[in-house]
């Protein structure tokens, strides 16, 4: 283990800051939403290419776009008559790598 400082994790916890926690764990806990981010750890992606990549219907994309989106972990851009999805927050993408690196090792 490496030397981290968590003394600051000695404070409680407010109401807020446990629930956003609690719902971002929730946010990343399913699996159909960790292959979407997956896709977008590089590159921006249509709903059309993620649902062909992952072999999903594009209306269980949508909705999990959506989900993802209300919890400002993807955002969009349209161009033209395509829209445009990528990660949205680098700290929960990174914590979503580990845990991916850290699956891979076990």
């Amino acid at each position: 283990m490496g030397n981290h400082d968590f003394s600051s994790l000695h404070t409680p916890l407010d109401e807020e800051t446990l629930f956003l926690v609690s719902q971002t764990f929730k946010a990343i806990s399913d699996p159909t939403r960790i292959r979407i981010l997956y896709l977008l750890f590089e590159k921006e992606i249509t709903v059309n290419e993620i649902a062909q990549t992952l072999q999903l219907k594009q209306s269980t994309v949508s909705h999990q776009l959506r989900f993802l989106k209300n919890m400002r972990l993807v955002r969009s851009r349209r161009e033209g008559t395509n829209i445009f999805y990528k990660q949205a927050d680098e700290h929960v993408m990174l914590i979503l790598k580990k845990m991916i690196e850290h699956a891979a090792h076990c």
